[in-house]
């Protein structure tokens, strides 16, 4: 059995189980499985196909029952007033297991079958009265447009052309002889009357002014509402139009022409009193078609209503139905004992939960026959899993993002929860600034119950699942500003300065005096004229210190990997090399710094020594070190042995870890063992049997033992070689490149107090003492803009980009020291989940 307290320092201890379950309670089984979220089951049969698995004729009703119901849930999105949804945890749970999960689950098709069908129904009903609605209304504009066009006309019955030419027939004609017709006469027209897109009226106008030669007269006027599409909701605008031409063949040009580019054609009565009588008819059947149409909407929303009553818990169900007949698809179905057999992997300290699971299983659906579980023997490579909580869970989820680490390998996720949030507040020390991002965390933690069930959106959900990090990113802010004694840019005088400042001739020099200030940095060098010089210095060399502090922790954690893994050889072949060289060049240089801080340079004989020049000087010129340069006495003899024990591990590094190897390939070689792809027989894969061993030792593991031991790698000599000069080379380019790396610290710890001076100067500081009303509105106006700025620009963009950069540290320069990975994750069958993703 596992640990009783397992911790994140390593993946949990795992087993691999097999489970007889009968068939009747097979599905029962694997809901409490699921329920329970700490299972991880093997596909026992990859050869076979998914369409002729076991269950497939269950999972294509699931996934039709699916389609219903994303079907329900876009109609519910498409309307355009809010359909409620009851949220999952306040809906009446569906019992799909016992001994009526069956019956349950047919109720549920059933139930999706006759709401789509109505849904269905209705929308036709809606899409063909809005159809039909749509074109009365256009005829309705018709009508109107084109009495309006005839009330002009015999308004203007003076201008129309009469013709004496019996050849010649004109546009607007009488039946008396050819003079002009009174007032009351109606008129024999020829003319095309219908609506068209407006887009496209002018398109309209001249293909028919050059198909007919100019052959007619036209008339168009906009339509002022829009035409909404019932399927789409797209809004078109329309224009009515009229054209009048002579003769059959121009008319029927102009009706193809129409029909071509999308208009639609209404039969307009040249007759003023029927032009009437259709407008009244029109207008009947639209007031008509409308009542209808609003109460099929009014129907068609209750139908959406009593849908959105359920539609949470039917997803749940299917999204778990589903879940559930894939996971039994993964089973191997012994046909002689009617039993699926089952295989995965559960965390050892879990098999008695697991137990107490399917006995409930057992209770649940009524059945007397309990599946069994056993343990297997194997040494196939189990999963990584870590058990996290909602504190450790940011940390461990920004540790896997760079990859997965070995089962039982050191998980640097555990130190992350403090070196991340430190490293961070390095580049990002203000007392100010990270009392903001606290209190933003804090109050996120106040509410998790309640937005942990919200829709929170991408942006923000990210900041809420990561609260506990930013949390700790503001504590450890507040205490590095303090060290650097920040708050907004401004100084805190919490105990006495170290420093007095005596008016000499006008001009102020500080004097330091025998009292020192008790905690972090002195505020008289706040201000100062060299007071940037000095913190550039002492943030600098305060980076190098941590970045080789850090690097030589995460050096460190390849010692419980090779005591766990027993592999002792990699103590002495590659870690003591690798301390020995990080700590000959700058573990020194952070033990000089050390010992320069700790010198009073102002009773000293000499100069302080620029340490940059002294590494330099140590490779180039070892052992001579000028007076006048040198920091303590014996320098240049302890550097030349420093520098001889880093040379010494760079072939102590190359060389003894592949000479291991081959003394070890050669042993192996001399007992009669051949790796695997030696020898004649290279298209076996499982090795035979070698001779000299006993049976009861061939018999120690089974026949899953024996196929399941190709998962381990077999490297040849030439490839041990080449990778240790990889590694050897990486490692001592590294140490150089990514101790410079840690200057980021300086370099961004400086930028953020630097801007958050900047932005205090250009806003507040002006506008301070105001004198009268008008200087306190612009100060309660510039401490706001000061204050946006201060939140969005340091605190957001700022805190971003500290953030990737200690994502990086903690990626490249310290798991590059000792993380190994090459795991796969621990993915349970759980529904939790499952809904979380949802």
């Amino acid at each position: 059995m596992g640990d009783e307290y397992p911790s994140l320092l390593r993946s949990e201890e795992m087993s691999l189980v097999q489970l007889f379950v009968p068939t009747e309670v097979a599905h029962d089984t694997v809901a409490e499985l699921g329920e329970l979220g700490n299972v991880q089951f093997k596909d026992l049969n990859p050869s076979v196909n998914p369409f002729q698995r076991s269950f497939v004729g269950e999972i294509r009703r699931i996934d039709e029952m699916g389609r219903r119901v994303r079907f329900f849930s876009t109609q519910i999105e498409k309307e355009k007033d809010v359909v409620p949804i009851r949220p999952l945890y306040d809906s009446a749970p569906l019992i799909t297991s016992g001994p009526r999960a069956a019956q349950t689950v047919d109720e549920l098709d059933t139930t999706l079958a006759e709401h789509e069908q109505r849904l269905t129904k209705m929308n036709d009903s809606y899409q063909t009265l809005s159809e039909r609605t749509k074109e009365l209304i256009e005829a309705r504009h018709v009508l109107r447009e084109t009495a309006v066009f005839f009330d002009k006309a015999q308004g203007h019955h003076e201008d129309i052309r009469s013709s004496f030419d019996d050849t010649v027939t004109p546009l607007l004609q009488d039946d008396r002889e050819g003079g002009y017709a009174p007032a009351g006469v109606q008129f024999d027209l020829e003319f095309v009357a219908g609506t068209i897109e407006r887009s496209r009226m002018s398109t309209f106008e001249r293909v028919l002014w050059r198909v007919l030669r100019g052959n007619l007269y036209m008339n168009h006027i906009d339509i002022a509402e829009p035409f909404v599409d019932p399927v789409t909701g797209v809004e078109t605008r329309k224009n009515v139009f009229i054209i009048f031409a002579h003769g059959d063949a121009l008319l029927a040009k102009i009706r193809k022409v129409a029909e071509s580019m999308g208009a639609t054609l209404y039969p307009i009565d040249p007759n003023a009193d029927k032009r009437s009588e259709s407008l009244r008819e029109v207008s009947n059947r639209l007031e008509d078609l409308q009542t209808v149409l609003y109460n099929t909407g009014l129907n068609r929303r209750a139908e959406l209503i009593k849908i959105g009553e359920s539609l949470r818990s039917w997803q749940d169900v299917v999204k778990k139905e589903k879940m559930i007949y894939e996971t039994l698809n993964l089973f191997n179905y012994d046909v002689r004992r009617k039993t699926l057999i089952a295989e995965g992997w559960v965390p050892t300290r879990d098999i008695t939960n697991i137990q107490l699971a399917l006995r409930s299983a057992t209770e649940g659906s009524g059945t007397s026959v309990p599946p069994i579980l056993h343990e297997l023997r194997t040494s196939k490579t189990p999963p990584t899993f870590h058990r996290t909580n909602k504190f450790t869970e940011g940390f461990q989820t920004i540790m896997d993002s760079y990859g997965i680490s070995a089962y039982q390998e050191i998980n640097p996720g555990l130190f992350a929860v403090v070196t991340f949030p430190f490293l961070f507040a390095v580049m990002f020390g203000d007392i100010g600034h990270g009392v903001i991002i606290f209190v933003a965390a804090l109050y996120m933690i106040m509410v998790e119950r309640k937005w942990a069930k919200a829709d929170l959106g991408e942006i923000l959900g990210q900041f809420f699942f990561g609260r506990y990090i930013i949390l700790l990113m503001g504590l450890f802010s507040m205490y590095t500003g303090l060290m650097y004694n920040d708050i907004f840019s401004k100084s805190l005088h919490l105990w006495q300065s170290g420093w007095t400042f005596p008016d000499a001739n006008g001009t102020v020099v500080g004097v330091a005096t025998d009292h020192r200030y008790p905690f972090g940095l002195d505020p008289a060098w706040h201000g100062a004229e060299n007071g940037l010089v000095f913190t550039n210095s002492y943030k600098m060399k305060m980076s190098i210190v941590l970045g080789v502090i850090h690097m030589t922790f995460a050096l460190c954690l390849q010692v419980p990997n090779h005591f766990k893994f027993k592999r002792y050889s990699d103590l002495y072949s590659n870690f003591i090399p690798q301390f020995i060289f990080l700590q000959s060049i700058f573990g020194y240089l952070v033990v000089c710094i050390l010992y320069k801080w700790s010198i009073d340079w102002s009773k000293a004989t000499t100069q302080p020594p620029s340490l940059l020049n002294m590494l330099i000087s140590m490779f180039l010129s070892p052992g001579s070190v000028e007076p006048s340069l040198q920091l303590y006495r014996g320098q240049g003899t302890v550097q030349v042995i420093l520098l001889g024990m880093a040379g010494v591990c760079v072939p102590w590094l190359l060389i003894l870890k592949p000479y291991l190897a081959w003394k070890e390939m050669n042993k192996t070689q001399g007992q009669h063992y051949m790796g695997i792809g030696h020898g004649d027989d290279t298209g076996d894969d499982v090795p035979q049997l070698t001779p000299g061993i006993s049976l009861e030792e061939e018999e120690e593991g089974n026949g899953l033992l024996q196929t399941e031991d190709d998962e381990h790698e077999h490297h040849d000599f030439s490839e041990v070689i080449i990778h240790q000069v990889i590694h050897t080379i990486e490692f001592c380019l590294g140490c150089i490149s990514h101790t410079a790396s840690y200057l980021r610290l300086w370099a961004l710890s400086l930028a953020h107090a630097q801007l958050s001076e900047v932005l205090w100067t250009m806003t507040i500081e002006g506008f301070l003492g105001p004198t009268s009303v008008f200087g306190w509105i612009e100060l309660l106006v510039m401490v706001g803009f000061w204050f946006a700025a201060t939140v969005f620009i340091l605190c957001i963009m700022e805190g971003l980009s500290a953030f990737l950069h200690a994502l990086r540290l903690h990626w490249v320069e310290a798991n590059s020291k000792h993380f190994e990975g090459g795991g796969h994750a621990f993915a349970p069958l759980s529904f939790a989940s499952q809904e979380g993703k949802d």
